[in-house]
């Protein structure tokens, strides 16, 4: 057995260094957490399997965080396999937080490797200090991981900074994750020279183990009555300190052990994986239920709503309603809502419109969901 060593995130390079251990059968495995935990009790932790290296807590966006066991098997099944995918392997640079997945997989990638990735320090994402920390890659292959709030943010500086957009131009590869990214974030990308790739899985998954909907390495993906289940040599363990729970989202079938994602989608008959939201972001709306995450991608779509975020709201008369949170300067609610009407039927249409200063981001990047249903008045 190992013991769980919390490593707060002042230096990726400690985390970088601790990690490097871990994988190597040290005697404690890593849980990387931020520099300022919000008060998460993270006394008693317990022992783990000797095959865990790294305990990663979920981001807690739609629910309560969750500790995630992984062993080194499954974080270098991982590496591998998108070391395959990229094209061979490279230099790393981490634009991410070191105590996510995808932050910690391009460590993990670095070290599979034997390459030394170059750390951003961490805090606010700024383009320029993006640009500074690239110039300093030295290998032939160049990889980044972004999240669609990083990439959106480079692009919109590439477009006055023909600097930016060629150092843009000079990645072998970029990964952008952790959450749905837009159809029109991608043909900016794409028309911008930039070889991007999406990526989908999460910590239960040991980080993207689907690009631009092919499953990577040894990885199957299946629907199960709408819902996503994985299987291969990346799955995790299970959850620290909930036994319960890891038997409600890793099953055995017929000898296959997979793992229930919680993501609504659909494969088809070539093996491609659609993804179109989640189980727990839908809501029952005078009696039709409603994804959050369609209704999101289509208001994504309309001038002044590229980063707008959608929530549920009580309502007393149609149970719950889709509410849009926007820090941009959105078209009418008569507008937006005939958009929604028009894709998904009369049950979708957002209730209103909420303008923010700016959307509450987790420091995954993604949005802060429940934050923004206190924004609204749940």
């Amino acid at each position: 057995m190992r013991s769980v060593r919390v490593v707060p995130v002042l230096d990726p390079q400690v985390v970088l260094d601790e990690l490097r251990a871990a994988l190597s059968g040290g005697d404690d495995a890593l849980l990387p957490v931020p520099v300022a935990p919000a008060g998460a009790d993270r006394s008693n932790l317990g022992a783990v399997p000797k095959r865990v290296a790294v305990v990663i807590e979920t981001s807690g966006s739609t629910a309560a965080p969750k500790r995630v066991m992984l062993s080194t098997d499954a974080l270098l099944a991982s590496a591998a396999a998108s070391s395959v995918a990229l094209g061979g392997d490279g230099q790393w640079l981490l634009a991410l937080p070191a105590h996510y997945i995808a932050g910690v997989q391009v460590l993990v990638r670095s070290i599979a490797a034997g390459t030394e990735p170059v750390l951003m320090p961490t805090g606010h994402f700024d383009p320029a200090v993006f640009v500074e920390q690239a110039n300093r890659l030295v290998e032939p292959l160049r990889f980044t991981s972004l999240v669609p709030v990083q990439l959106a943010r480079l692009l919109d500086a590439a477009a006055i900074d023909p600097g930016l957009l060629a150092v843009l131009r000079r990645f072998t590869g970029i990964l952008v994750g952790g959450q749905a990214v837009s159809a029109d974030l991608v043909e900016r990308a794409e028309q911008s020279g930039l070889r991007l790739l999406r990526t989908y899985g999460s910590s239960e998954t040991a980080g993207g183990c689907v690009y631009n909907g092919v499953p990577i390495g040894n990885t199957r993906v299946r629907a199960v009555n709408g819902q996503l289940e994985i299987s291969g040599s990346v799955l995790a363990e299970g959850y620290l300190g909930n036994p319960m729970q890891t038997r409600e989202r890793f099953i055995d079938d017929e000898g296959v052990r997979w793992y229930r994602t919680g993501d609504l989608g659909s494969v088809a008959a070539d093996g491609t994986v659609s993804v179109t939201g989640r189980a727990d972001n839908v809501i029952i709306s005078g009696g039709e239920k409603v994804s959050l995450d369609a209704v999101e991608a289509v208001v994504r779509g309309l001038p002044g709503l590229g980063t707008a975020v959608v929530v549920r709201a009580v309502d007393p008369e149609w149970g719950q309603v889709p509410v849009v949170v926007s820090a941009g300067d959105p078209p009418a609610l008569e507008v937006v809502r005939a958009a929604v009407t028009l894709a998904l039927g009369r049950a979708a249409r957002p209730a209103r419109i909420v303008r923010v200063d700016a959307i509450p981001l987790l420091a995954s990047g993604k949005p802060d969901r429940q934050a923004l249903e206190v924004v609204v008045g749940n």
